[in-house]
């Protein structure tokens, strides 16, 4: 990639439920976020391939339930935002995409920025930045650049885009935004040549991008303004005003500006691309270089006689065995197990949907629910009693709290864990133990350099999340 002066600011788009890979992805903790494809998630793969010194850090836009998952996922790779934009409530692209522009223009009107989402998977990172750097100069002049995809298939999940002519090796004008066609339409555009998939990523400087909302959807610019103006720091983080983005409609980038708007243009990515929008892409991505078909499975799955299959274990200890199985995906995690035809892999959000409309839990949260300070996960609940596992990174604190329904036993399996319990402190090490009773002031803290590990059993007759009263915490929770 040649060398853009100044550097570009890539806009991490971190939101949705990715409902389509559900059980792995909820909106406790969706797609982006889990190791689908290796041992760095989709948004920590998104972060490095748009970092170096051809690009500035990086704003990110998200909401407040994920605000400490993106700061903690981007210190493991050695990241820093310069800001991170807590949405107050779910928006759609739009007003998230403005608002990442107001921000950059208050320092640099010119500034160049790159929004993309965060749970793509673009594994040739070198051919990604040329694209890139062909799209700048057209940037810099006041298009919008947005960047399209080599069709390789019929794909009927995809938006699509229509240019004026042949793509070539530089920005093409664009003729038109195609919504997901049928089968039929997308194999007529396969065959067309003048068609490319709709990545959704768009380069432009910050000027131009409020000038398009001013023109093409300019009821955006004053509660965006005022949420920016009304924003307030906490821990880092910036928090739009709610009461000022709570009058935006939700609506997406695409139908806001970009299907209206005629300075745009298109760079075409002949490199490897997928949304990973399903569970067909997963088995795709996994399939062996060059192979057409297959079965893919982890460690803790076995496949007997079968074709073309996805079987996928997310849990120790639970092992899927398929014999026999054709075109079929079959999922499982700790509380939760999908199976279907591989080629209704975009119908699997009807299962969250039925999941919940008769109220299961597993339709949005897990087992293992994050905290700013570790996680934990519940491994047996029963009639006034429920055990946990509770991790709690180095250097990290729960709140100072007490509950009104419940009473709970400490054990440390592993690392050191000062415990406060009323007025009196106690460091405690592994295989000890300690009792808080119902209505006490506690707090745990982990003071080591390793994660500490506890088991703690709760007694008593409501045991929900809600019972928690909280006295000081550092993470500015309510």
């Amino acid at each position: 990639m040649s060398d853009p002066t100044p550097a570009i600011i890539p806009v991490l788009l971190v939101g949705g439920a990715g409902t389509r890979l559900w059980p792995v992805s909820r909106k406790a903790f969706p797609k982006q976020f889990a190791p689908l494809l290796g041992a760095q998630s989709l948004f920590q793969a998104s972060a490095l391939r748009l970092s170096g010194t051809h690009f500035d850090a990086p704003i990110v836009t998200t909401n407040g339930d994920f605000r400490f998952i993106v700061t903690e996922q981007l210190a493991e790779i050695d990241i820093a935002p310069q800001a991170v934009l807590i949405e107050p409530s779910a928006r759609n692209t739009a007003p998230a995409i403005l608002a990442a522009a107001l921000h950059a223009a208050a320092t640099d009107p010119d500034a160049l920025m790159l929004v993309a989402p965060s749970d793509h998977v673009v594994p040739d990172t070198e051919a990604f930045g040329a694209s890139i750097a062909a799209g700048v100069p057209a940037a810099r002049a006041g298009q919008i650049v947005t960047f399209g995809i080599a069709p390789t298939r019929a794909e009927t999940g995809y938006g699509w885009l229509e240019l004026d002519g042949p793509p070539g090796d530089g920005p093409t004008p664009l003729r038109r935004f195609v919504e997901k066609p049928d089968a039929s339409a997308a194999a007529a555009m396969l065959a067309e040549g003048r068609y490319l998939w709709n990545a959704g990523i768009f380069l432009f400087t910050a000027r131009t991008m409020i000038d398009a909302f001013r023109a093409h959807a300019p009821d955006f610019l004053p509660p965006v303004e005022a949420a920016l103006k009304g924003a307030t720091t906490d821990l880092g983080f910036l928090r739009l005003d709610p009461k000022a983005w709570s009058r935006l409609p939700d609506l997406s980038i695409d139908y806001a500006v970009m299907e209206k708007a005629p300075n745009l243009s298109v760079v075409r990515f002949s490199g490897h691309w997928s949304d990973l929008g399903g569970w067909d892409a997963v088995w795709r991505e996994q399939l062996p270089a060059g192979a057409a078909g297959g079965s893919v499975t982890d460690p803790r799955s076995t496949a007997i006689d079968c074709t073309n299959v996805l079987l996928r274990s997310e849990a120790d200890g639970v092992e899927v065995v398929g014999i026999g199985l054709e075109d079929t995906m079959v999922v499982a995690t700790g509380d939760a197990v999908l199976v279907a035809p591989m080629s209704r892999a975009q119908e699997v959000r009807r299962a969250v949907a039925a999941l919940k409309d008769k109220g299961a839990r597993q339709a949005e949260a897990f087992l293992r629910d994050h905290r700013p300070w570790g996680w934990f996960e519940t491994l047996v609940l029963g009639e006034r009693f429920q055990v946990k596992r509770i991790v709690v990174h180095p250097g990290a604190s729960l709140s100072l709290q007490s509950h009104m329904h419940r009473a709970e036993h400490w054990i440390v399996v592993s690392g050191t864990a000062r415990v406060t319990v009323g007025e009196q402190v106690t460091l405690m090490a592994e295989n000890q133990s300690i009792y808080v009773p119902l209505g006490a002031l506690h707090r745990l803290e982990n003071p080591g350099r390793v994660p500490m590990v506890l088991i703690e059993v709760q007694t008593g007759a409501y045991l929900g999340e809600d019972d928690i009263i909280r006295y000081e915490d550092a993470y500015a929770r309510g």
